[in-house]
């Protein structure tokens, strides 16, 4: 595996410069998270064996499992959460996570800032804007994102670098890149996390600085 794993972060590095440069953004600019969700462990190893250190997942649980290992030998490795995440998880999020991507309600923001007191640890967090308005998605909704940012910054003063956002699978993602960027730009937020392996080249041409692609690095997704 890892001769595939190894081709594939090459292939993968060399598309995402090439769209860096098409552009006009400085070489390094975009960050790959490696999305290793229901692969083992030993996958990520052969990854970070490959100069990958930014991971992502979707399940706390799976993260715990895999990841606090990984950590003590690889002390550079940087892992996002990057699922929908339930109240009773925010506390395991926060003492395994590096980042959050998916902040999202009220309720999860209350949760999070009570569960960085008792950890004493301050994972990044994003907010995850639903875009496309899609009622079976996660994600907080377009018209409402713009207050429920200023609330996590003021009111939680949770510590929010940007956004994330998943485009409806059958419209043009660009628009929806777009409108996430525009709204990072409105806060200052400098983090936008969008684009996944079907459309990460069009999402650093509108302004990605992290983008989330698993089967193009690791194969199809294992079932659990």
């Amino acid at each position: 595996m890892t001769e595939s794993i190894r081709a594939n972060l090459a292939r993968l590095r060399e598309r995402i410069e090439a769209a860096s440069a098409r552009a006009g953004r400085a070489p390094g600019s975009v960050t790959l998270v490696a999305v290793s969700k229901t692969h083992p462990a030993s996958a990520v190893e052969e990854a970070l064996a490959e100069g990958q250190h930014v991971f992502g997942e979707n399940r706390v649980q799976e993260a715990q499992g895999k990841f606090p290992a990984l950590r003590a030998a690889h002390p550079g490795l940087r892992l996002h959460i990057i699922g929908g995440l339930q109240t009773n998880k925010a506390r395991d999020a926060v003492r395994v996570a590096d980042v959050i991507e998916s902040l999202d309600r009220p309720r999860l923001a209350e949760a999070l800032a009570e569960a960085m007191q008792k950890e004493a640890r301050r994972p990044d967090f994003l907010v995850q804007v639903n875009t496309g308005d899609e009622p079976q998605k996660s994600g907080v909704a377009r018209e409402e994102a713009p207050g429920f940012i200023r609330r996590c910054l003021e009111e939680w003063r949770l510590p929010v670098r940007g956004l994330m956002c998943i485009p409806p699978a059958e419209e043009d993602p660009r628009p929806h890149f777009r409108t996430l960027a525009a709204l990072g730009g409105e806060f200052g937020l400098p983090v936008l996390s969008m684009g996944m392996s079907g459309d990460f080249e069009a999402a650093i041409e509108e302004g990605a600085t992290h983008v989330r692609v698993g089967s193009a690095i690791f194969g199809a997704r294992i079932a659990l």
